[in-house]
This record gives structure tokens, sequence and C-alpha cells, in this order.
């Protein structure tokens, strides 16, 4: 998801720019959609980046200008928002059809989540490569091919014959929005100044997660009630489509990059960092994602572990020795986790998206597996998500720039973590849906949709204009991580508890059955995991955050 100015004015991260990157934040200039050379400084409170509200500071409730007619703008803001709704919509509509495919391409269950796994894999370790590619080469170019790569990749996967073929080009989905989400969030951070035009456009942007995630259910559902499965990557396809002519058409092109600036060597790429963090992240990921199929104590799992933990390691020192040096410009300034609210804004992203996405995933094991729902009625039940997260999106553009953002990300971390919770204490199976079911859909988007946009604000306003495609690729791969970890975390203990039931070993626990005892308490057990997950992030955000000031009023005033 960077240093504060220790006194006096100037822009954060002053201490970190190198000399070349200083002189175009002097130049001054108006933000342009692509960001790579017209460079605003922000001033923000010391090691929060957040405006401390004094009374006196009315320059905040001062209508922004905007940087475009306000049509155009709105359009900008779902066509990029439209990268985020796509992305979750995506992996969402894939999880609802996984049975259909396993039958027709004749995966065996074991290896059927390896269709997620892909494109979960490429996104999650080509999310800071593609972020520093698009602050230096242009944001709308790589926004555009991205959403491009998208289209081509998601046409193709329903006609690829056998289960390797099909699992590489889920993974080649992934790779491009690991290009198009993080650059969305770039493109967001350099347009708009400060102020509640911002804050409309990335309340816009968090609220495309979680539709995506409903829209997913529904349009899979039907179209597996009613259609072959082929249906939903076509319409994927279309839609990934549609993003693209429309960032072709309402994105501006950028009046020039860092490379037009004279700073090639500065800012050409760090593939040794990049080649570092890729395959860190991958061998991590696919650790952790392998480890519940394979066995913890296979061999080769914990080795990978370690291996990839060193990996990153080398990456941060690489990081901080080009940043020192300023011979090239780092994929990533290590002295952005030099502010303690930064730092402790990253691990709220992993530790709160760890617990809101486990939570959807078990919520869908419930509907589908366990209450042996179809796909289109589990679909049903996801509907309450879409709607309350339009209303709070609305709503938290508001709030923004009138609640202090510790509240904020108080409220939000505390309604996803009673989600969980509803999920994991003793109710009745076979309660009525309206009773518990329905209240948890409504409170998890509202939290999320709360947190989220405090979080991806105080990145933006954290960075500098040149850094913002990173900031975009830093709270993602956050997030990527801590879904990751969470996740084999949540299933070892369910599937422990399930075994434990059972009488049998680990390794012979098997699936979740309808209605079987032993199945639901492996459920709730992981629910438990996931509300513990919600109270951790929201210590975090008591103990870093707790007395900061308002995210979205940032003012003129000068430290």
């Amino acid at each position: 998801m960077s240093v504060p100015p220790e006194g006096g004015g100037g822009g954060v991260l002053e201490k970190a720019i190198p000399e070349n990157e200083k002189r175009a934040n002097r130049s001054g200039g108006n933000p342009t959609s692509d960001g790579s050379s017209s460079v605003t400084s922000i001033n923000v409170e010391e090691d929060a980046g957040v405006q401390q509200d004094d009374g006196n500071n009315n320059s905040a409730d001062e209508p922004e200008p905007l940087p475009f007619s306000k049509g155009r703008c709105i359009a900008l803001v779902a066509t990029v928002a439209g990268a985020s709704f796509l992305n979750t919509l995506s992996g969402q509509a894939v999880i609802i059809i996984l049975p259909t495919i396993g039958r027709d391409l004749d995966i065996p269950e074991a290896r059927l989540q390896w269709i997620v796994s892909a494109y979960n894999l490429a996104f999650g370790c080509f999310l800071l490569l593609w972020g520093r590619v698009a602050d230096i080469y242009g944001k709308r170019k790589i926004f555009i091919w991205g959403s491009a790569w998208v289209v081509v990749t998601t046409a193709i996967n329903p006609f690829l014959p056998n289960e390797i073929a099909f699992d590489l080009f889920r993974g080649l989905q992934g790779l491009g929005a690991a290009a198009n989400v993080p650059t969305a969030i770039g493109i967001l951070g350099t347009t708009f100044p400060p102020g509640k035009a911002k804050n409309y456009a990335f309340s816009c942007y968090a609220a495309g997660a979680p539709l995506g995630a409903v829209f997913g259910n529904l349009i899979a559902g039907f179209i597996a009630q009613y259609t072959t499965w082929k249906w939903v990557f076509g319409v994927i396809a279309l839609m990934a489509a549609a993003i693209t002519v429309a960032a072709i058409a309402i994105i501006p092109p950028p009046k020039h990059t860092l490379q037009e600036e004279g700073v090639t060597v500065k800012a050409s790429i760090d593939w040794i960092g990049a080649v570092l963090i890729t395959v860190g992240l991958f061998a991590l990921l696919f650790a952790l994602t392998s480890g519940n199929v394979v066995g913890w104590s296979t061999p080769w799992v914990p080795v990978l572990i370690v291996v990839s933990v060193a990996l990153v390691v080398l990456f941060v020192l690489w990081q901080r020795h080009l940043e020192n040096t300023g011979k090239r410009t780092p994929i990533m300034k290590v002295s952005v986790f030099h502010s303690r609210r930064f730092s402790a804004a990253m691990l709220i992203m992993a530790l709160f998206f760890s617990s809101f996405s486990g939570w959807l995933v078990y919520a869908t094991y419930l509907y589908q597996d366990y209450q042996g729902l179809s796909a289109l009625q589990t679909t049903l039940r996801f509907i309450p998500t879409g709607v309350s997260g339009v209303i709070t999106a609305l709503v938290v553009s508001q709030l923004l720039s009138r609640i202090p953002t510790w509240i904020m990300l108080a409220v939000g971390n505390l309604c996803v973590s009673i989600t969980s919770l509803l999920f994991a204490v003793p109710i009745p199976p076979d309660t009525s849906y309206w009773a518990f079911g329905f209240p948890a859909m409504v409170i998890s988007v509202f939290g999320a949709d709360t947190a989220w946009p405090c979080l991806i604000l105080f990145t933006s306003h954290s960075l500098p204009q040149e850094d913002q495609g990173v900031g975009g690729a830093l709270v993602n791969a956050m997030g990527q991580v801590g879904r990751a970890i969470g996740l084999a975390v949540a299933t070892a203990i369910q599937t422990g508890v399930m075994a434990r039931e059972r009488g049998v070993a680990v390794q012979d626990a098997g699936p979740v059955l309808e209605w079987d005892q032993a199945s639901l308490l492996g459920i709730r057990a992981a629910s438990w995991w996931h509300f513990g997950l919600g109270v951790a992030s929201l210590t975090v955000v008591l103990v870093a955050f707790r007395g900061s000031g308002i995210i979205g009023k940032v003012g003129n005033k000068s430290r």
C-alpha cells in the first residue's frame, strides 16, 4: 500500500527523492492523468500523511478545480474503477463455476484450485514491477495495454482443451490485471488534487472490488444455470474490451514522461530488483498455496518459504542501496517505511484484506458446499453486498473530509471482525439467512468500503506523484500476501478440525460435505481465525492511528 518532512515546508519524502526528481518537484505544474512529470508536493501531518484539523483551516472546504469537465472526470473514475471491479469479478466468477470446469476438462478436484491460484500468483507477483514500469513509461499506456492483454487472454481461455493450457492462460490474465489495477490507483492519485473530488474518486474505486465480487457471483450463477460456463469468460472479455476502449478515449495522454525529462539513467527499470521481488513473491505465494494441497510436511514447501523470505530480504537491501547511492531509481523506496503510520497502514492492509477476503471464501463454502445450494442460490445471498457497497461508497466519500481517519479505519475493521464472528459462533446452521447471513453481508461491505478508501487515500497522500503507481502496487501486493497467508492458515485450521472430528489423519480429512457436523465445525474454526485477524488489524489502527487527522481534508497549511 514515506518519510514525512522533519521540519519546515516541503513535500513528503523530500530526503528520499534523488536530486533530479527534486528539481521536477520544484517545477510545479498541474497534475496529469499520468503523473510521471507534473508533480505537486503535498504537505501532510508528520509521520501520518493526514491533515490535522485545528479549526481554522477552511481551505479543504473550498471546491477544488477539476482537471477536466465534470462528465469526463466521472467517466475517467468509472473507467479506472472498472479495473478493480473486473479483477474481483474474474476471481469470484471462476470460483462459482470451478466444479463445472473440472468436469468438462477432466481436472481432479485436488488440482481445481490452481485455476484460481494461477491468476492470483501472477497478479500478486508482478504488481510492484508493473507499478514502477507505469510510473516511468506512462500510466495511461500500461493501463491500456494491461486491459487489452486481459481481453485477449480471457477470450482464448475457454477454448483451451487441457488443464495445463487453461491454468497457463489464467496466469496470463493475472499478469494483465497486475498491470492495470495498481496503475488505476496511480492515475487517480495524479489526476485529482487533494479535496472532495479526490475523495469521491477513491471511494468509487474502493467500491469496485465488492461490486465485482457480487456481480461475479451473479454473472457466473445465471450463466452456469442457463448456459455453458464458457460464456463467463466471454462476458469478462467483453467487459475488459469496454474498459480498454474507454481508457483510450477518456484517459488523456501524458504531456511527457520521466524518460523525456532527461533522466533516463535515473528512471530506468531496476531489473535486478524486479527479478528478486517477482521470484520471491512467486515462491512465497506458490508455497503458501501448495502447502494445504501437498501437505506442509512435504520437504520442498518449507524450503521454498525460506528461499522466498531470503529473496525478499535481498530485494529490500538492494533497494536501500540504490536509494542511498542514487545510481538508479529503485522499484520501491525503502525509506517510505521509516514512517510509523505508513508501515502500520501496510500491515493493516494485509490483516484487513486477509480477514475480509477469507470471510468471503468461507461464506461461499458454507452456502454452496455445506448447505448444498446451487450456484444461483448462493449468488442471491451475496446480492446485499453489492447494494450496501454502492450506498457505502456514496456515504464514505462525504465522511472522508469530516471524520478523523482513525475512526473510519476502526469502524471498518470492527465491522469486518463482527462479520466473521457471526459465522464463527454456534448459531444453528438451519437458522434463517435473514437472521445472521443478511446482516453479515451488509456489515462486511460497509466495513470494507469504509476502511479501503482510507488506506488507498492515505497511501496516495503519503507518496510523491512519481511513485503513485508503485503505491497502488504496494497496497495491492500487501493485500495479496495477507490473503495468501490468511487462507493458508485458515485452510490448515479447517482441515485439522475436520480431521479431529472424523478421527482420521489430517491428510485424510476429506472435503466439506453437505450438512456434515465436522465440516461445519471446520468452517467455524476458520471463521474464528478471520475474526482474530480483524481484531489484530483493529488493534494496529488504535495503536498507530489514534489521534490522526482527517485524510480527506488536506489544506494548504505548511508545516
